[in-house]
């Protein structure tokens, strides 16, 4: 199901996005690219708000949560993690 042009990201909104998901950790600054080369036009802006909630976590602390080392405490961040996750694995 795809979002609606009202609620899908802007060009603007995906250049910030892109850019927010450049990380010193070379494991995740590949599997956050995967994602969005493969998720990012169809997000909705719960999903947006979500992952820039997770952007916000440091990159060791987000590492382990998309590596499934730890749990996540961003809520409503599961399905986005498990998106995360299955481009990593």
């Amino acid at each position: 199901m795809f979002p609606d042009r009202e609620s899908a990201p802007s060009e603007i909104e995906l250049h910030r996005l892109r850019w927010q998901c450049r990380r010193g950790l070379l494991e995740l600054d590949l599997a956050l690219e995967k994602f969005l080369e493969r998720h990012a036009p169809a997000l909705c802006r719960e999903d947006l708000s979500t992952l820039n909630a997770l952007l916000d976590l440091g990159d060791n602390e987000l590492w382990d949560v998309v590596s499934g080392r730890t749990v996540c405490g961003v809520p409503r961040s599961d399905a986005l993690l498990r998106k995360l996750q299955e481009n990593w694995a």
